[in-house]
C-alpha cells in the first residue's frame, strides 16, 4: 500500500468534469480520478476549512461512525475495474476491524474530514498513476482537452500571444478610473 495526499482537485472550465489528484508522499506519482461534482466540493470545503451552517453527508457519516464508537483507520483505493476505483473504509469497533466498501470519491471526502491516511494498492497505482515529465504537454498526462487553457473558440490559448495584452494591461493606471467615480 502507498500513502497518499490529495493534491489538488481540478475542475473543467469547459464542463462538468472534476478530478482528484492524489499524489505518492514518498515519490512523484499521481493518481487522478473523476469525481462528482458534490464529492469535489465537500473535498474542497473541507481542505479549505470552510465553515458550513448544516453538517453535509460527509460531516454525518464521521459524526455516526464516532458516536458509535467507531475510529476511521483509513481509506484504501484497492481496485480498479473497467475504469472504475473501488475504495474500502477500514474502521476499528471496539478491536473489531470493519471494511466498508465506498466510492473513492465518498472514502477521501471522509478522510480529509477525519485526518486519516489514504493508501492505494500498489497495483492500482502501477496500472493508472501518473509519473510527470516535466517537459510533457499536460493532455499527455492523462487530463481531457477542456482541463486546459482554451480561448472563445475551443483552440489552446498560445501565451506568447498575449504578452501585447499583458503590457497593455500592465500600463493601466486604475487611479485614473477611481477619479472618474
Amino acid at each position: 500500500m502507498i500513502e497518499m495526499i490529495v493534491d489538488r482537485i481540478q475542475v473543467s472550465l469547459m464542463s462538468q468534469h472534476r478530478l482528484v489528484v492524489l499524489r505518492d508522499i514518498e515519490d512523484e506519482r499521481y493518481l487522478p480520478i473523476w469525481i462528482g461534482q458534490f464529492e469535489s466540493e465537500a473535498i474542497t470545503l473541507e481542505l479549505q476549512s470552510m465553515d458550513r451552517e448544516r453538517p453535509l453527508t460527509h460531516d454525518l457519516l464521521k459524526s455516526t461512525i464516532q458516536e458509535m464508537g467507531g475510529e476511521v483507520r483509513y481509506i484504501l483505493i484497492n481496485n480498479l475495474s473497467k475504469d472504475v476505483f473501488f475504495a474500502l473504509i477500514v474502521i476499528d469497533v471496539r478491536g473489531e476491524t470493519i471494511e466498508i466498501d465506498a466510492r473513492p470519491s465518498d472514502a477521501i471526502a471522509l478522510a480529509v474530514r477525519l485526518r486519516t491516511p489514504i493508501y492505494v494498492e500498489n497495483q492500482v497505482i502501477d496500472h493508472a498513476g501518473i509519473r510527470p515529465d516535466r517537459n510533457v504537454e499536460p493532455e499527455i498526462l492523462g487530463l481531457p482537452d477542456d482541463m486546459h487553457e482554451r480561448g472563445e473558440s475551443g483552440e489552446r490559448v498560445d501565451e506568447s500571444k498575449l504578452s501585447a495584452f499583458a503590457d497593455f494591461v500592465d500600463t493601466l493606471n486604475l487611479e485614473d478610473l477611481e477619479d472618474e467615480e
